[in-house]
């Protein structure tokens, strides 16, 4: 209301007193409150006015962090990629709930304290939902923010068990305890080997993480571990010990739950030492063809347990694919997969909640979560793909074997 109209309903209210014989100080007193009235008609006006033009220029903001530097750069870059690819599909599309997002991303360089600032830095910027962290222990981190903030969090590829405990946090990838019971299951059903080794880094929560469920499920199915072998981040370049005593166990398949730059090294040391069994790993194998200097006919055989495979024939596959090899000219692995239906699950949420983007961050989380439960969403990593109250999500996994230099899709 302009301040002329002020003016002229107070001074309306005065003369309406005047004329009906009031006093002085009672028609100014009208006077006073018919301004105050119209005073709080202005205010209820300009912030409806202030809500409709932030309406019509609102977006959705959402942020990730990964390491897009670094020995793990592969997998950062990848969840990046692949979310921008989901975002710019639904942008097309007309958005979500009519709004469009934008797609923020962070380098947290896998770090615990360089996460948490990469996760601040997106909060100074509007962030209202947040995909990540890509890895295990900066995500576990950065957990403890977004419950703080009440923030909706989900992570493309953070395995740690206990990241998903906090109400707010979800979970697109296998848990540890997951990769390391079906790593097994798919071992004995398959029957590549009766006779197993395992090699793991002892100080990674990651890979102990799926070696231990990976031993008491071999266990249970009457796998022989012939040989265990640790080693820690302090001594990671030299595993010829290790497969010497593999090796002379007789394994016929070693089992490797760590990254691929160290399982790059196991394996061209075990071709220097001529010892050629089966090798399989988990989701941290993917990105091994992409390592730069690393003859990757070595990996040659080379198995791992993963929810998505490039050279599958369904459409979804194929489309994406064809978008991450024009857009970033290499073919896109589960990480980027998983990023994708982080971004798709959160459409899902935030339209079954019929959520805008001016709700507060907190009001969001509540929103979504409540619908993350019904979610049933056929995407890249899964058909049907469900989540437990508990945050995890229910698909089956797949496994590849390299082939010529590719992954290809195993029975």
């Amino acid at each position: 209301m302009k301040k002329w109209r002020l003016v002229a309903v107070a001074a309306m209210a005065a003369m309406t007193m005047a004329a009906c014989g009031s006093s002085a100080e009672e028609t100014t007193a009208a006077a006073t409150e018919a301004a105050e009235e119209a005073a709080d008609a202005e205010s209820a006006e300009t912030e409806a006015a202030a809500e409709a033009e932030a309406a019509d220029g609102a977006t959705w903001i959402f942020g990730g962090t990964g390491p897009t530097t670094g020995d793990t750069a592969i997998y950062g870059n990848a969840v990046k990629n692949g979310a921008q690819i989901a975002v710019d599909e639904i942008n097309e599309a007309g958005g979500i709930n009519g709004y469009q997002i934008q797609w923020l991303f962070e380098d947290d360089e896998a770090g615990t304290e360089t996460a948490v600032n990469a996760y601040n830095a997106l909060k100074d910027q509007g962030i209202q939902a947040f995909i990540g962290t890509t890895t295990s222990g900066s995500c576990m981190a950065v957990v403890a923010e977004t419950e703080t903030d009440n923030m909706f969090q989900i992570t493309p590829s953070g395995t740690t068990a206990d990241i998903t405990i906090p109400d707010n946090v979800w979970r697109m990838c296998f848990s540890d305890p997951a990769q390391g019971t079906k790593s097994a299951e798919f071992i004995d059903t398959h029957e590549l080997a009766t006779k197993i080794g395992v090699i793991y880094d002892s100080s990674d929560t990651y890979s102990t993480g799926i070696y231990e469920n990976f031993a008491a499920e071999a266990q249970a199915r009457g796998l022989e571990i012939v040989a265990t072998e640790a080693f820690t981040s302090e001594n990671k370049t030299d595993f010829r010990t290790q497969l010497q005593k593999i090796q002379d166990a007789g394994a016929e398949l070693v089992f490797l739950p760590f990254y691929y730059t160290e399982a790059s090294l196991v394996l061209r040391q075990a071709n220097e030492m001529g010892y050629a069994p089966k090798f399989f790993g988990c989701d941290g194998m993917d990105g091994i063809l992409t390592l730069p200097d690393f003859d990757t006919s070595l990996a040659e055989g080379l198995m791992l347990l993963t929810p998505f495979a490039a050279d599958a024939t369904d459409d979804l596959t194929v489309n994406f694919v064809t978008k991450y090899q024009e857009q970033f000219g290499e073919v896109p692995n589960q990480f980027a997969a998983d990023a994708y239906d982080c971004v798709y699950v959160m459409k899902q949420a935030i339209e079954a909640a019929g959520a805008t983007p001016d709700m507060s961050v907190s009001d969001l989380c509540d929103a979504m979560c409540a619908e993350m439960v019904n979610v049933s969403y056929d995407g890249l990593t899964g058909a049907g793909i469900q989540f437990t109250e508990d945050g995890e999500p229910n698909k089956d996994p797949k496994a590849v074997v390299i082939e010529n230099g590719a992954y290809v899709l195993m029975d």
